[in-house]
C-alpha cells in the first residue's frame, strides 16, 4: 500500500505502517551515522541533552557528500544500518521511531523496534544522487564544538555529527 506521511512520526503513525509499505516521508529528518550516534549515546549515558528532541523523530543513516554550486546536497545515498545496530536501541529509548538505511538489522535492534514501536524504512543503496534531489534544505543544527572534531568520510565537517534536512512533498 502506498503511504503518505508527514514527520514527526508519532506511535499512532507508526502502527498503520506493515512491510511491504511504499512510504513517502515529508517533513523534518535527522542524518547522523556511527560516529553521530556513539557521540549522541554518550551524551545521553552522561544525562546529557542530545542537540535535538528525539521525540518521534526519524534518522536517516547517510553519507552526504559536499554539495556543488547551486545544489543543496551533494550526494546523499543511505549507509549500512548495521553500523548503528549498537546505538539504535538506545536511541528509540529517548524518543526516537523512525530509521532510515540500508541492510539488515540484529535482533535487538528488531526487539527494540517492537518495544518502540520503531519503523525501519529500508533506502535503495546506489540511488544517492536521486535521494539528495529530494532535500530541499540542509542545515547543521547547533552543534557543541565538542561534536565537530571528526569528519565524515566525505570530508564534510558539518555532517559529522547530525544534520537536518526538509524533504519536498511528492
Amino acid at each position: 500500500m502506498e503511504k503518505h506521511i508527514q514527520l514527526p512520526l508519532t506511535e499512532e503513525l507508526a502502527k498503520t505502517l506493515h512491510a511491504g509499505d511504499t512510504v513517502y516521508l515529508t517533513g523534518t529528518i535527522y542524518t547522523s551515522r556511527d560516529a553521530g550516534h556513539k557521540r549522541m549515546c554518550e551524551a545521553l549515558a552522561r544525562g546529557e541533552k542530545i542537540p535535538f528532541d528525539p521525540t518521534d523523530a526519524t534518522i536517516y543513516y547517510v553519507g552526504p557528500t559536499p554539495a556543488k554550486p547551486g545544489q543543496v546536497i551533494g550526494s546523499a545515498g543511505p549507509t549500512t544500518s548495521g553500523r548503528m545496530d549498537a546505538y539504535a536501541p538506545t536511541m528509540m529509548s529517548v524518543g526516537a521511531r523512525g530509521m532510515i538505511g540500508k541492510g539488515a538489522r540484529l535482533p535487538e535492534v528488531v526487539e527494540a523496534m517492537k518495544k518502540y514501536h520503531g519503523v525501519y524504512f529500508g533506502a535503495i543503496g546506489g540511488a544517492g544522487a536521486l535521494l539528495a534531489k529530494c532535500i530541499k534544505k540542509s542545515r547543521a543544527d547547533r552543534i557543541r564544538r565538542s561534536w565537530r572534531r571528526s569528519t565524515s568520510p566525505s570530508g564534510s565537517r558539518r555532517h559529522a555529527a547530525f544534520c537536518y534536512h526538509r524533504l519536498r512533498r511528492k
